[in-house]
């Protein structure tokens, strides 16, 4: 449990820019932020970040909150974890009470797989850096490869000790799971024996974006033919090697401030590149690419640049996956490097600057670079040149970007000595194929089963009161301490400064109604609370609640999706606010939560009357009507006020 004083000097101290910036990129649009959603596949940026108001919101897949919220939202965390995270961030100390046995046992799954694997990085870094065999098996590996220690530690490397269950018997000894440990994958069970995955293997951590351990890659350093030279943790609740990407949590920074992303094959591949001065690289770790991982370098950078090693057969089998990254619409540069080298051993065999120099130099655009090594085995062969042409014209119709496909298009017409309009035609028809297809991904009606008959029941309808309760919320969250209106007071006669939060608390308690919505409800509880005592609590008291579904809430309330331009701004242009119209804007939102209520009482009183009347009991169908018809009276009126508007 964390006191409320620390929890109110991490949200002080969370400056959502910062918070957010670290996971998206983005650019300033006026007063505010900008950037691709982290939560949805966007090609438009939507995901804005208001500094003033202390919030961001997607305006295309509706996520919203504070710098909590997002942290959260992003990495699955829990309130208390994601305080916790901003805390380590702003370097706030955290002191909690220590948790009870049962509290612990209450832990859910993904938080405690975290737990064990952080325990596990800090294990095997000890072991390779204080333990004998360490330092003489592992330490000595990636002395020999030319690995500095700053670098070892920087990537969190480590070694697991080649005694079978070495690992398991410490951790269990260190009060963790059983269970837990074979769900993060680091142990096995066979029948009884529990025994580890990596025994005798160098560690690779494989971190998330905000830098938590979520998997291990584990290199053999022994000559045995039986075992894989790497292996890596199973998916599990926190691992999914589709998703994620070995360096990004090293790499992020890089990547934006270059505008670029190197993609290599292995874990040492970016180690060398880290120490040839080269940070903003990543590894697909031995996986294809996929789509998710496309996606995650897509949040940082359009330009993604790969590095092949020298083989052309291995060339060819990996270019099938770079589809995938044209069809995201980003832009792929390939470097093919010299034969027999890849990008941990080439950065050793040159200066760093004769590296760096080399990339640039080679870097070839994917289309053309696909293109020239595949012309070299068509030579004068018609078939296998028109199954090239094929091939191309495959990548190229994957393109979103018309301009882009046709510059394309224009290319390979001159180089491969093809008339434009076939490879146009060629081109057009692949995305019509592939249109067709998306569209018959899902069934149509006359391939849907008949459903049974089923016995009707009474359809509830969702109440409309709900949108006139947040519209009060809102008005009160905005403008609650703005003056409303000035009167007179008759026992004293001195003048009254009556806000918006003062006649919305009046109006709403006078008549005793409520809030259907729980979360208004407690936001206009505390409103009442703090008016009653003359103290207005400001918006960022509800944007940085301890609860989340209060600041998230809040945050929506206070999110507007247009601002009026500078341009407008600078012209010294009219443009009539909601400010300048509260006079008229708060009375009117009251009248209609007033009227949203009669309407749900008025239903309430029919069913009661259905009741009555088939209980003959005249005494409670006087009453009820009388209560019916004292109600309409008041719709009426509302009616009226509201400008002669029928409220159904």
């Amino acid at each position: 449990m964390i006191d409320r004083a620390t929890v109110e000097r991490i949200l002080e101290a969370a400056n959502i820019v910062d918070v957010i910036q670290e996971f998206v990129p983005l650019k300033k649009r006026g007063v505010n932020y900008l950037g691709l959603c982290p939560f949805h596949n966007e090609k438009t940026p939507s995901f804005t970040v208001s500094p003033s108001k202390e919030i961001f919101k997607c305006f295309g897949c509706g996520k919203v909150g504070n710098a909590v919220n997002f942290i959260m939202e992003h990495e699955h965390l829990t309130y208390p974890e994601a305080l916790k995270y901003l805390a380590r961030k702003y370097h706030i100390e955290v002191t909690e009470k220590e948790r009870s046995p049962d509290e612990i046992e209450k832990q859910n799954e993904r938080e405690s797989l975290l737990v064990v694997t952080a325990y596990a990085a800090r294990q095997f870094s000890d072991n390779l850096f204080r333990s004998d065999e360490g330092i003489s098996v592992g330490l000595t590996y990636f002395k020999e490869r030319g690995f500095l220690q700053h670098t070892l530690k920087k990537f969190d490397v480590g070694y697991s000790l080649e005694k079978r269950d070495a690992f398991t018997k410490k951790a269990l000894s260190d009060g963790f799971r059983q269970d837990m440990l074979v769900k993060s994958g680091l142990s096995i069970q066979h029948e009884d024996y529990l025994f580890d995955r990596f025994s005798g293997r160098i560690m690779f951590p494989i971190h998330s974006l905000s830098g938590q351990v979520l998997g291990f890659g584990g290199r053999i350093l022994k000559s045995d033919p039986k075992s894989a030279k790497y292996i890596n943790s199973p998916e599990s609740e926190i691992y999914h090697k589709s998703r994620i990407l070995y360096g990004i949590f090293q790499a992020r920074k890089a990547i934006t401030q270059e505008d670029k992303c190197y993609l290599v094959e292995g874990y040492t591949d970016v180690m060398s590149m880290h120490e040839a001065g080269i940070e903003n690289v990543v590894a697909s770790s031995g996986t294809s690419l996929t789509q998710e991982q496309v996606r995650l370098i897509k949040r940082f950078t359009q330009n993604i640049t790969i590095l092949y090693d020298g083989d052309p057969a291995g060339v060819k089998a990996s270019l099938r996956g770079i589809d995938l990254v044209l069809e995201e619409g980003l832009n792929v540069k390939i470097v093919l490097l010299p034969d027999g080298e890849d990008p941990d051993s080439y950065s050793k065999k040159v200066s760093n600057e004769e590296f760096i120099k080399y990339i640039r130099n080679n870097e070839t655009d994917f289309i053309r670079f696909k293109t020239q090594l595949l012309i070299r085995e068509a030579e004068n062969d018609p078939v296998k040149k028109a199954s090239l042409i094929r091939d191309i014209v495959k990548s190229i119709a994957v393109i979103p970007e018309t301009i882009t496909r046709t510059v394309y298009i224009k290319e390979c017409s001159s180089f491969l000595e093809v008339a434009e309009p076939i490879l146009y035609h060629e081109v057009n028809k692949l995305r019509q194929q592939k249109s067709f297809q998306d569209r018959n991904k899902y069934p149509g009606p006359e391939d849907l089963p008949v459903p049974k008959p089923e016995v009707q029941k009474p359809v509830q309808t969702k109440s409309t009161s709900i949108y006139s309760e947040k519209e009060i919320i809102r008005l009160l969250l905005k403008f609650g301490s703005e003056e409303l209106e000035r009167k007179i007071r008759k026992e004293d006669g001195q003048e009254e400064v009556i806000t918006v939060a003062d006649y919305i608390v009046r109006e709403i308690t006078s008549d005793n109604l409520s809030f259907e919505n729980k979360t208004c409800a407690r936001i206009f509880e505390d409103f009442s609370f703090h008016v009653e005592h003359g103290i207005f609590p400001g918006d960022k008291h509800f944007v940085k609640h301890e609860d989340p579904e209060i600041s998230s809430l809040s945050a929506d309330l206070l999110a507007d999706s247009h601002e009026l331009s500078r341009i407008w701004r600078e012209k010294q242009t009219y443009v009539e606010t909601e400010n300048m119209k509260l006079r008229d804007i708060v009375p009117d939102a009251v009248l209609k939560f007033k009227s949203d209520k009669i309407k749900a009482i008025r239903k309430e009183i029919m069913l009661q009357l259905e009741e009555a009347v088939r209980q003959n009991d005249t005494e409670k169908i006087l009453a009820l009507q009388k209560r019916f018809n004292n109600l309409s009276t008041a719709l009426g009126i509302i009616s009226k006020k509201l400008g002669n508007r029928i409220l159904l």
